[in-house]
């Protein structure tokens, strides 16, 4: 097989989902010469993609969104109302509001990914000042885990639960078939803006996730609780990521991660396509001014803001679903600033320090903070069985 080299650019981005093809897209408009790589350049984005609207950046225009809620709903022991309003993006209008028309577009799979250079499986080699890799997570084997299983519900089907305009981010109320001595899981619900509204049941820190075929029969259980029939038909999506992705050291001598691949996927909520727009003209500003756009990323506000967050992370995957519900009936009844610093805040550490002492703090029974920061039941759920029972896992290791 031969070896072509193509010419050098400014910018190679590896990886064109939302994160990479707004990079390469807002690159080129800042006058750098960009090549693009991903096997399937032109796809539409499989994913559902959310995010509060006060997150995404100034210049993505409206057409990105797909539909808003004014006012969300989570549901723990009552409703609370989240008086700040949230949207499903649009993935045609996203697409379309990211074009790469001045860029060099390959379609093609990368075997090599460096610093300088990246090598497609067929030899060719593209080389770069700078190569920032965008392809999304590493498998996720053992590591604590988002799961998610999305049907796809029209919405006069669906609105005994969902009217329009009106979305549930997370619902606690035990109507999923699960019994207090099982993970827990929550119910996100959004109307799609298409017609349709996604019931996703979803469960966050278990080490490899939970299956789907589990999270599928709690959905189940929810919809008929509310008097919602299916037909068997609706098509549905699959989610099944790590959350511990931690962000790049600084000064590497790789190529660039960023997004999901380079520490941007939040730890506690699953969330990464936001935070990673809202900080793609930050790496960019960097490699203008010849600065490390890793430590221009992540300075250390920001790592210790990831780093608080992964403690988070470590005490939603040991609770119970009695313990999950008194977690989040106190978290959101913290300030606006509180729960933006938790669920949102790229470097707003000391209210992120506040809020989580104090969610700790006002959880009850008291006992159970044992739990949350891990002087007690550090193992729950390890290698439970989704199949059988519970696996005895009081011997098991630490591990993080």
């Amino acid at each position: 097989m031969s070896v072509s080299a193509v010419q050098d650019v400014d910018l190679c981005v590896v990886g064109l989902g939302p994160t990479g093809r707004a990079l390469a897209h807002r690159a080129v408009l800042a006058g750098l010469r960009v090549t693009a790589v991903d096997p399937r350049p032109d796809r539409l984005w499989p994913p559902t993609f959310s995010c509060w609207v006060d997150e995404l950046p100034e210049w993505l225009p409206p057409s990105a969104i797909a539909t808003r809620i004014a006012a969300p709903t989570v549901w723990t022991n009552t409703a609370h109302r989240i008086e700040r309003p949230y949207c499903v993006l649009s993935k045609t209008g996203l697409h379309e509001a990211l074009p790469l028309d001045d860029a060099t577009v390959v379609a093609g799979r990368a075997g090599r990914v460096d610093a300088h250079e990246v090598e497609l499986t067929d030899g060719t080699i593209h080389r770069a000042a700078t190569v920032f890799d965008t392809r999304g997570l590493p498998s996720l084997g053992q590591r604590r885990a988002a799961s998610a299983h999305g049907i796809f519900v029209a919405a006069e089907t669906a609105a005994p639960m969902i009217a329009d305009g009106e979305g549930l981010l997370l619902d606690w109320r035990p109507e999923n078939g699960a019994g207090p001595d099982e993970p827990p899981s929550f119910l996100y619900a959004v109307p799609l803006g298409d017609g349709t509204v996604i019931f996703e049941e979803t469960s966050l820190g278990l080490r490899s996730g939970m299956p789907q075929h589990e999270l599928r029969k709690r959905t189940l259980s929810r919809l008929a609780a509310h008097g919602i029939t299916l037909t068997g038909d609706e098509p549905s999506e699959a989610a099944h990521y790590p959350l511990d992705q931690p962000p790049p050291k600084k000064g590497t001598a790789q190529a660039i991660p960023f997004g999901s691949r380079g520490g941007m996927m939040h730890p506690c909520t699953g969330y990464s396509v936001a935070d990673s727009l809202a900080l793609v003209d930050t790496a960019i500003s960097a490699l203008r001014q010849g600065l490390d756009p890793i430590a221009q990323l992540w300075p250390w506000q920001a790592r210790l803001t990831y780093w608080m967050r992964m403690r988070g992370l470590w005490g939603l995957g040991r609770l119970t679903t009695e313990q999950s519900i008194s977690l989040f009936d106190t978290f959101f009844t913290a300030s606006p600033r509180g729960q933006r610093a938790l669920l949102s805040a790229h470097d707003d550490y000391t209210a992120l320090g506040a809020v989580l002492v104090n969610t700790v703090a006002r959880t009850w029974p008291f006992h159970w903070r044992y739990d949350l920061v891990g002087w007690t039941n550090r193992n729950r759920w390890l290698d439970y069985d989704f199949d059988g029972s519970a696996v005895d896992t009081s011997a098991a290791p630490t591990q993080h």
